[in-house]
């Protein structure tokens, strides 16, 4: 609740940030923050705290160690979620723990000659169960040369995820204050357009993400792959169908029976005609598919993933545009229709001082659309700090472990003893003392400005109880 104070008091009744926030504070620090092992001392940390409660609700603390007291709890949170994103990304001081055994393998790991750029194969069918790591990512990603351009997709899409899923639920509730204080033309004046602006674009983005991790991208580009019949690839287990019959033993065929030219252009050897290039065979940039709706609206995806997925965006992006001028006129309207914003005096003039009051509604309205249709795409943008500075951490523990202890392991014991020295200082004083510091900040400005901005007013009034121990507590300190 005093994170919620700092920035503003809630009115009377309304919804309260601090419930919610009680939960995602420690989550999205959690998902900035996610190692196994550095989560581990931060929540150790917040147990100590918690043990001796008793003596240091009676102690006479600083200020810095006053602060950590009344926050101990949380820091059990910090260093809980901390832990439970360490075994997402299988992160534990920068290394991979193989818990549940990779699904990949490499030529030659057993006797640990392994080649550069050997490339691993996984150990079961693509896509079936046992093809799937138990819980969290593969170790196995964390040596791969294409190690960083995985986590960058990955931890990249989840902070979208998770930044549109927090902002609509902060508009829901904003929603949700509407029907409390039964004020209609905030709910469906403000609140519906806020939702259906959201809705169309944003999560939308979110329906696109999951949906494209959910397509078996092996199956469909290998449908519009043209194949000869006595090829080693024919009659592969990654094509989910039936393989067709096939004569062609020039150009061959696609595995759905289609017979290839050698002049066959991608939508030819799709069967799926979704339209575009890629006829929904081929995987698209989702970034630029965000894009193009507003840029080429109307006109076709070019590498759709479902069928109908033009006509969709564009009725997507209608609604968006329309729910614009019906936040930015509809209320203001409907307040001068109901209040009689301007009256024509004894003389015929009309009254100055109404018209202002009316003038003023609509540059108050103006503000605050102007402040959610931006801000919906800044704040979206805001999230993606979440991605950074979970990369930031992975890489800095990556550097510490490599050169500080990696680098002296084979010289001789005292070398790996210095080395360690070096790396647990540098472990300590940059990411269990600045990092921790600095994912603490950035949580709680995405709750300050991204989450609560949605719905919380911050003008309330403190209740503030009569107490004679309160008074003379004051005048001693005076």
């Amino acid at each position: 609740q005093e994170f919620v104070n700092t920035y503003g008091i809630p009115r009377y009744r309304e919804a309260n940030p601090a419930l919610f926030t009680a939960a995602t504070f420690p989550f999205l620090f959690g998902v900035m923050y996610g190692d196994i092992g550095h989560g581990l001392f931060l929540f150790l940390a917040g147990c100590y705290l918690v043990y001796n409660e008793k003596a240091n609700d009676k102690a006479r603390l600083g200020e810095m160690a006053a602060g950590m007291h009344s926050g101990r709890y949380m820091i059990i949170m910090m260093g809980f979620f901390a832990i439970y994103a360490g075994f997402i990304y299988n992160d534990a001081f920068s290394l991979g723990i193989n818990f549940f055994g990779s699904r990949y393998i490499y030529e030659g790991q057993y006797s640990g000659e392994v080649a550069a750029n050997t490339v691993g194969e996984q150990t079961a069918q693509y896509g079936s169960d046992a093809s799937v790591y138990p819980f969290g990512l593969d170790p196995a990603w964390h040596v791969a040369s294409n190690e960083l351009l995985f986590f960058n997709s990955f931890k990249m899409k989840l902070s979208v995820i998770l930044g549109i899923s927090q902002m609509f639920c902060g508009t829901c509730l904003k929603g949700l204050n509407a029907i409390y204080f039964k004020e209609p033309l905030d709910f469906f004046f403000e609140f519906l357009p806020m939702l259906v602006f959201a809705s169309s674009l944003f999560v939308y983005m979110v329906f696109l993400i999951f949906f494209k991790w959910s397509v078996d991208w092996n199956s469909r580009m290998l449908s519009a792959t043209c194949v000869l019949p006595n090829a080693e690839g024919w009659n592969s287990e990654n094509y989910d169908g039936e393989w067709q019959q096939c004569d062609d033993y020039d150009y061959g065929c696609t595995p759905w029976g289609y017979v290839c030219t050698g002049a066959d252009t991608t939508a030819m050897k799709c069967p799926l005609d979704y339209g575009g290039t890629g006829d929904g065979c081929q995987p698209p940039n989702l970034i630029t598919t965000l894009i193009n709706i507003a840029l080429q609206a109307g006109a076709q995806v070019d590498e759709p993933m479902f069928a109908n997925q033009s006509p969709i965006q564009f009725v997507l992006l209608i609604c968006g545009g329309l729910s614009v001028p019906i936040l930015l006129f509809a209320k203001p309207y409907f307040l001068s229709r109901k209040s009689g914003v301007v009256h024509h005096g004894a003389d015929g003039e009309e009254d100055e001082e109404e018209g202002e009051e009316f003038g003023e509604i609509i540059i108050h309205q103006a503000i605050e659309t102007i402040e959610f249709v931006l801000g919906m795409v800044s704040n979206t943008a805001s999230y993606l700090r979440l991605w950074a500075l979970s990369l930031a951490h992975s890489e800095l523990a990556t550097v510490f472990w490599e050169k500080a202890m990696l680098s002296t392991l084979g010289v001789n014991f005292f070398a790996a003893y210095l080395g360690f020295a070096v790396f647990a200082g540098v472990t300590f004083g940059v990411l269990l003392m600045m990092d921790v510091l600095e994912c603490f900040l950035h949580a709680l400005r995405l709750h300050w400005v991204e989450f609560q901005n949605k719905f919380f007013k911050a003008d309330g009034v403190r209740f503030s109880p009569y107490s004679f121990r309160q008074i003379i507590v004051d005048s001693q300190a005076v």
